[in-house]
């Protein structure tokens, strides 16, 4: 036992607990304003901003109670409830709708505080979760956390060890946002606008580009089915850049949680990238994904993922299109985005919208020559290789995360406390 550890209640050792906004928001939200948090914002260990709604300064001042501080530590109420994470300086000012707020005390280091919460008090989230259709977890649960606190330096320690592996994740989630911009750009500016083949029929070099690559480009245009495309290239079916592989409908009654035979890629696993179940069955029709390939559900939402989990089979529901030899991962998933998002737009109904084989048969996608083809993959395909590698990395420090995270705030595995420059001296 460590018995300069104790024990607390969150709610003694909070300087502040209180509730985001609940009330109707779609007519608060502005273009441009105050960051506004919500549930979906909210993930273990991070902010997500990608999706992130404004506030006007005005509705922000009224809504004073609900308004975050750098350091605040914010707890999922609805939707993933428990999912805490720390407020960054960069959201200064933001203001949140229906998550628990915690302004830490003196006492207590907030990124320490998220961590605990995410993984030590996980159990307690769970067993005071309310509400009929939709469970939510309230303030008073929340002030009812207890918590096993070392001494302040040693949490400071702590949260700095486990920091330091969420920051370098973080990294790389950032240098993959970039390299898949750049890959986005390159395609864009060859396959969309056409600045090469605009460029030579104006009489003038390609920019960024050696005269090598630029000799591969037509200098002219023709008309087609897509409109004015380059001289020479065509419209043909989706069919010649990708064979389409569905998924095989494998029996749930042998599905588990317990690693027996291979994971299962279900459409609700393409978000994370982590198979929440296997499987043993061999299916005759069984497809192993790897890691890079291009994969899409096909219920919901048609969304176009590269692959960054371990090899696993693809469910029912969910397709792979594999690129033709020669062909870039990167042009296939970048040409078949349009015609997705196009049937995810045009589905209607009251139920779940679905894409079918059928669908896919009206695909119409432009295909280059031979010789662009490849000069493409040569740039986009060692910015993707880019992304996996980084992808396995951080895949990789979040196993080790989870590794520690209970020993070290268990006190099963002891950190010395930071010292100052002065005692080091000594």
């Amino acid at each position: 036992m460590q018995t300069d550890w104790r024990e607390a209640l969150l709610g003694d050792v909070a300087a502040e607990l209180t509730v985001g906004h609940v009330g109707p928001m779609a007519d608060e939200y502005v273009p441009v304003g105050i960051p506004f948090l919500r549930s979906q914002n909210i993930e273990p260990h991070r902010i997500n901003t990608e999706d992130v709604k404004f506030i006007s300064e005005e509705f922000h001042t009224r809504l004073r109670k609900s308004a975050l501080r750098p350091g605040d530590v914010v707890i999922v109420r609805t939707g993933r409830p428990g999912a805490a994470a720390v407020i960054p300086p960069t959201l200064s000012p933001a203001n949140c709708a229906d998550l628990v707020i915690i302004h830490p005390g003196e006492k207590i280091d907030s990124r320490f505080l998220a961590y605990y919460i995410n993984s030590v008090a996980a159990g307690h989230v769970d067993a005071h979760l309310v509400g009929a259709v939709q469970q939510h977890f309230n303030v008073e649960s929340a002030r009812q956390i207890r918590l096993r606190l070392p001494p302040l330096p040693e949490q400071r320690a702590i949260a700095h060890i486990l920091g330091t592996l969420d920051d370098k994740i973080d990294l790389n989630r950032r240098m993959n946002e970039t390299l898949e911009a750049m890959a986005r750009a390159i395609f864009k500016c060859w396959f969309v606008d056409f600045d090469p083949v605009r460029a030579k029929a104006e009489g003038r070099q390609p920019e960024g580009m050696d005269a090598e690559t630029a000799a591969l480009f037509p200098d002219g245009f023709e008309d087609s089915a897509l409109g004015k495309i380059p001289r020479g290239w065509r419209v043909g079916r989706v069919y010649e850049i990708a064979d389409v592989i569905y998924g095989a409908p494998f029996s749930s009654k042998l599905f588990n949680s317990t690693g027996n035979g291979l994971p299962l890629i279900r459409i609700r696993d393409l978000a994370t990238h982590r198979p929440e179940v296997f499987t043993s069955e061999e299916h005759p029709n069984g497809r192993v994904i790897r890691s890079g390939d291009v994969v899409v559900g096909m219920d919901g939402e048609f969304r176009i993922h590269h692959w960054r989990g371990e090899p696993a089979l693809l469910n029912q529901r969910v397709c792979c299109f594999e690129p033709k030899p020669g062909v870039s991962r990167v042009f296939v998933s970048e040409t078949i985005s349009e015609p997705m998002a196009f049937f995810e737009r045009s589905k209607t109904g009251t139920t779940v919208i679905h894409l079918g084989k059928a669908d896919i048969d009206t695909f119409r996608v432009l295909v280059p020559s031979n010789e662009v083809q490849s000069a493409f993959a040569k740039l986009a395909e060692p910015l993707l290789e880019g992304r996996l590698a980084a992808a396995q990395e951080s895949r990789t420090l979040a196993a080790i995360r989870d590794a520690l995270l209970p020993k070290l705030l268990s006190g099963e595995i002891r950190v010395d406390s930071p010292v100052s420059p002065k005692e080091n001296c000594k």
